[in-house]
């Protein structure tokens, strides 16, 4: 039951009445719940277009409505300069709920993309390199999308893609070797990485050496060197796999830099004189092809740089799912050489046209500042879990919980996922600790600490029998939770075209908001009250919301905190 799609139809036949159309009519739900459940602006938007007052344009539609008014919709009124406002009916509300209560986890899934296959990379992290915060935070955003295209229908394909070659790792290797650092952890290569990086950048011996390591990684032809390389790319994928297990993320699989550019460089080559021209011994797609900047595709040295890798990673992607889409989630500063690499596969492969599509995040930083991982001060994503779970640990202290320490990881990680997904794509976030743990609202926390309140609710019912009942609209009429619980299927929708999950963020802290004074204004578990199987029912649906809208943001929902 759409309820969107009942309106617009009925103002569509109404239109068709008065002898008007409009290409699509826009509903919004207007900010006092006073002013009804969905307002229109589409009387001022003809009335415009055919040199008609608006509010009588208005009148004269509602009128043409009023005649055969959906079961759904209780009324119709107009406001202002010529908004027409629906107030849906007590039926529509109650059988919205009874429809929560009937399909649970389902919820909010729709067939929008059934039929469609689409492969969504993210996380990127590389070996040689520990988990920084720019990885998490892409891990997070990644994650939550490819939980609303499930939702959607989709065939998907999650995977991610690691530089196990480059400079950065010839840096590493270079340190490892040179000056005879240890190369078990994750952390050692990470200390070598910045040691490396640092004389590539200083020391002009340094730099000769390293670059000749790097040669020898693409080539493997020193067996040292490419023991130590085989043996820190193990080192580092079975370390980001146990990350992402703890952030609640699961890959179908998983793509190399050492794959992708050979793969890369064939293209590249294959495509000289057509897409491609040669210039000063390297390879590059030059800007008059593209109208943006001209990039080096393949080096003087015969290297495939990250713009030939990235087109390899384009065909790998292909060979292994034919996809409609490929949405790859980036930082915000890789935005314009994406276009250009974009630019460059739709002049190889005319049938990419449309099917490519980057997602930027921007960058986090803490109210401390900003860390790089260049210089070794290091702002690992592990750092800040465990900090968060540290910090989450002290506030429960007082609490009776069991798994405590399972728990306090779950309240850390709903903490940090709420910040970065509050945002809007592209935006940076700026991370407060102490705030992101608070209870009180706008945060993770507080959207599990409402949920948690629930259950205790439920859990108090069912000790006393209190069964849920849906019935009949309670005596006291429908409240504001009812005009919430409903709204979730469209705010999916909404985060699909958008590419964004803010709009779930945003949805779910309003919800927990009005349940929280639902909870605070009346008894819900009271034997003698007529209506409290209908609220204990109520209570139901928005667990069953929360515990659906939470999934979709990737934050573990709890049963106490």
């Amino acid at each position: 039951m759409d309820i969107r799609q009942i309106i617009k139809e009925t103002i569509n036949k109404s239109l068709t009445k008065l002898s008007l159309r409009t290409e699509s009519v826009l509903l919004e739900h207007p900010n006092d719940i006073d002013h009804g459940d969905y307002s229109s602006n589409v009387a001022m938007v003809l009335a415009n277009d055919i040199s008609e007052n608006p509010r009588q344009l208005a009148e004269k539609i509602v009128s043409e409505i009023e005649k055969d008014l959906p079961k759904e919709i209780e009324k119709v009124e107009i406001a202002g300069p010529g908004f027409i406002n629906f107030y849906l009916s007590s039926d529509f509300f109650l059988e919205s709920l009874q429809e929560i209560k009937k399909v649970g986890n389902k919820y909010g899934q729709n067939e929008t993309l059934k039929g469609k296959k689409l492969i969504i990379e993210h996380s990127q992290p590389n070996p040689f390199k520990e988990f920084h915060i720019g990885h998490l935070v892409n891990n997070i955003i990644g994650e939550s999308l490819s939980r609303v295209i499930r939702q959607q229908g989709a065939d998907l394909k999650v995977v991610s893609y690691h530089g196990d070659v480059g400079l950065h790792v010839a840096q590493a290797i270079w340190a490892i070797v040179k000056k005879e650092l240890p190369s078990e952890t994750v952390v050692d290569l990470g200390k070598a990485y910045a040691l490396g990086a640092k004389a590539y950048a200083n020391d002009e011996q340094a730099k000769k050496e390293i670059t000749d390591i790097n040669k020898k990684i693409y080539t493997e032809s020193d067996q040292e060197i490419s023991k130590i390389h085989k043996l820190g790319r193990e080192i580092s994928l079975e370390h980001f796999e146990e990350i992402f297990t703890r952030l609640g993320s699961k890959f179908d699989h998983r793509f190399l830099e050492s794959q992708s550019a050979l793969v890369g460089k064939k293209i590249v080559l294959d495509n000289v004189g057509k897409v491609f021209e040669e210039s000063q011994g390297a390879i590059i797609f030059p800007e008059a092809h593209s109208g943006l900047h001209t990039r080096v595709f393949l080096t003087s040295e015969g290297i495939a740089p990250y713009e030939a890798k990235d087109l390899g990673l384009i065909k790998l992607k292909r060979d292994y799912f034919l996809f409609d889409l490929s949405i790859n989630i980036v930082d915000v500063e890789q935005g314009e050489y994406f276009k250009v690499v974009n630019c460059a596969a739709e002049q190889v492969s005319p049938d990419l046209k449309g099917k490519l599509l980057h997602i930027p995040h921007g960058r986090l930083r803490l109210t401390t500042g900003r860390m790089s991982s260049r210089d070794g001060n290091i702002l690992s994503g592990e750092d800040v879990l465990n900090r968060l779970t540290s910090l989450a640990l002290e506030r429960m202290q007082d609490r009776e919980i069991d798994n405590r320490e399972e728990v306090a990881e779950k309240v850390a990680i709903a903490a940090i996922k709420y910040a970065v997904l509050r945002q809007t794509a592209g935006k940076n976030i700026v991370f407060d600790e102490d705030k992101s743990l608070s209870f009180e609202g706008d945060s993770g926390p507080y959207l599990q600490y409402s949920l948690v309140r629930a259950r205790a609710v439920l859990a108090k019912a069912k000790k006393e029998d209190l069964l849920a009942k849906l019935s009949e609209t309670p005596v006291s009429g429908v409240g504001n939770l009812e005009r919430e619980v409903y709204k979730f299927p469209e705010i999916v929708l909404k985060c699909l075209e958008d590419w964004s999950t803010h709009h779930m963020v945003t949805y779910l802290t309003e919800l927990s908001s009005v349940f929280n004074t639902f909870y605070a204004n009346e008894r819900i578990v009271e034997k003698n009250d007529p209506d409290c199987p209908y609220r204990v029912a109520l209570t139901e649906c928005f667990e069953q919301v929360m515990v659906n809208g939470l999934n979709i943001l990737g934050i573990p929902d709890l049963k106490e905190m």
